[in-house]
């Protein structure tokens, strides 16, 4: 291959300073040095592959129709500190890995664009570096990784997560046990219609079926039920919701259950009275239209504003956990891109990273299992460092979507604990349609958001089989190998093994081989009536519904056989 660079500040020198292959990928050190300090200008690295047996791209940014791009409209992953992650390849059609581009840099932001070259039949690839204004700097280095192995799309995407970890500094959190228990979530069910005694009556409903924490979201803090965000900024607790905070979380406790409360970071709205103290360092300007703001964390007083709340609400509480929100809303723009001496940091993303650090460093110091969640976008490996829980985006009732976003996080995110986005479903629904929003979870920690005494009783019965079927298979659940078939078509099927254990979801292939495991579970998430196993004669079989009633058993006499399994039942295969 060979590679231009081009772009740059005029009298920047921009240069690959070495290249060498290691473990079959092929690695380009980039340097930039300049005479003194400037804004760089954006720079690209590009190089062409020939398209070969090329059939779809792999990106966590472009989920909806993963066609290869032309080069004349790149399909683009965009990455930065808050926003997904520098990876991005091409697949065959059967799931082989052709190309995946990584880049060591996670925090500035950067490109990695790919589309076939109608000329050449080649597939035209581009990094391009600083896509967004960053801070004055004289030097710059950072790695592009290519891997061309002949391996599967998954193993190329693992090798590069654990070459973030490993090699690049992107040491992840430690994860504690509360990370990956059930969560009730109560932005779907109540939105800002906060009640104690509701709550709490929720709390002694979930733990009996199987949650374990609940998070507390928007609403604890206004007494505006309009949905925005104009009120935020105080973070005093809304005295006509809840008199009192800490007895508040103290009966959440009684209950057996965790309890977290959302903040959404970066908001300041003009309603607080916050919102002339930090008027002149948000990131987007007064009288844009809007009325709420991003604050700046360049500023030293924001970052200790913040930490402080978050600390003094952890103390004074008796919290056990914190869903931060919307840090993808730290950007540049306006006046915060002019100078001003007040700040102690020129790059947002590095005053991003010591802000995060110096949060998690503070909470953990206080409560050393603390749970702190975040949600897509922020979910690459700079996000990894401070939080353990990493949540697929709102898709209220898409269950698809779910799915879908669940292995993607899972593909990227390493030992960090995976959540769904909260289930919600319709309470007249039949259960098999409530159940499909638990089997399309199953490969992440379940979050529901539902009020639990409107659940008609096959609803609870459903919802208690398959959280309990949850726990007792959690760890080949959440801890084995992760792989899944047909990822441009929001998997077809997803497979976890552990040791001797698989469960298998079939999403849209309802063929299930047993592969070498001697248990298997197999869900039937297909709408189809029936999954097909494979490779398993002579094993016994139990199939049950999705309310967890036995409905017949045997003994698979043949290598390949149908098997009426009913929609979101199961089959144990042993």
């Amino acid at each position: 291959m060979e590679f231009k660079i081009s772009g740059g500040n005029e009298q920047a020198v921009i240069t690959i300073e070495k290249q060498y292959e290691k473990d079959g990928a092929l690695y380009l050190d980039i340097a930039m040095t300049q005479p003194e300090p400037r804004v760089p200008e954006k720079f690209m690295v590009e190089w062409k592959v020939p398209m070969g047996d090329c059939y779809s791209i792999w990106s966590p940014d472009i989920r909806n129709g993963r066609a290869l791009g032309m080069n004349w409209s790149k399909r683009t992953t965009s990455s930065r500190l808050g926003n997904w992650m520098p990876l991005h390849g091409c697949l065959t059609k059967s799931g082989q890995n052709r190309i995946m581009v990584a880049v060591s840099d996670a925090k500035n932001p950067i490109s990695i664009a790919s589309g076939v070259c109608e000329e050449d039949a080649c597939i035209d690839f581009r990094v391009t570096f600083f896509t967004q204004q960053v801070a004055p700097l004289t030097s710059y280095k950072a790695t592009i990784r290519i891997d061309l192995r002949d391996v599967p799309y998954y193993d190329s995407i693992y090798d590069a997560v654990s070459w973030w970890e490993m090699a690049c500094g992107y040491t992840p959190a430690p994860v504690p046990d509360g990370a990956k228990l059930p969560v009730n979530s109560l932005w779907y069910s109540y939105h800002q219609n906060l009640d104690v005694e509701a709550v709490v009556a929720e709390c002694k409903l979930s733990k009996p079926l199987g949650m374990d924490v609940v998070i507390i979201d928007d609403g604890w803090q206004t007494e505006d039920s309009n949905r925005g965000y104009s009120y935020c900024g105080d973070w005093e607790v809304a005295s006509s919701k809840i008199p009192d905070m800490k007895e508040f979380i103290a009966k959440i406790h009684e209950t057996g259950m965790k309890a977290m409360l959302w903040y959404s970071m970066p908001y300041v709205g003009i309603h607080s009275k916050n919102y002339d103290r930090f008027k002149t360092m948000f990131l987007d300007e007064v009288g844009n239209g809007r009325n709420f703001w991003a604050l700046d964390p360049r500023y030293p007083e924001v970052r200790a504003f913040l930490i402080g709340l978050y600390t003094d609400a952890l103390k004074n509480w008796d919290l056990d956990g914190f869903k931060l929100d919307f840090i993808d809303a730290f950007v540049l723009r306006g006046k915060s891109l002019e100078p001003d001496v007040r700040r102690d940091y020129e790059s947002l993303e590095e005053a991003v990273d010591v802000l995060m650090t110096d949060v998690t460093k503070a909470l953990s110091a206080i409560k050393p299992d603390i749970l702190l969640e975040f949600r897509q976008t922020y979910v690459g490996p700079a996000i990894r460092k401070y939080g353990n829980m990493l949540r697929v985006m709102d898709c209220p009732g898409s269950c698809l979507t779910n799915r879908n976003e669940i292995v993607n996080l899972r593909l990227t995110s390493g030992n960090t604990a995976v959540h769904s986005d909260m289930l919600m479903w319709g309470y007249n629904a039949p259960v098999e349609a409530a159940a499909m929003q638990l089997a399309n979870v199953l490969f992440a920690v379940p979050q529901v958001s539902m009020k639990l005494a409107k659940l008609p009783d096959d609803h609870k019965k459903m919802l208690a089989y398959y959280l309990s079927f949850w726990k007792e298979n959690r760890e080949t659940l959440l801890d084995g190998k992760l792989t899944a078939k047909a990822s441009e078509g929001s998997y077809s099927q997803a497979r976890s093994q552990k040791d001797d254990a698989a469960i298998v979801v079939a999403y849209n292939d309802t063929v299930v081989a047993l592969s070498g495991a001697k248990t298997l579970v197999a869900v039937n998430a297909s709408g189809e009536e029936e999954l097909i196993i494979k490779g398993a004669k002579g094993f016994s079989y139990r199939v049950v519904n999705c309310m967890g009633d036995t409905l017949s058993s045997g003994t698979i006499g043949e290598a390949l056989v149908a098997i009426a399994v009913p929609v979101a039942g199961m089959v144990f295969v042993e």
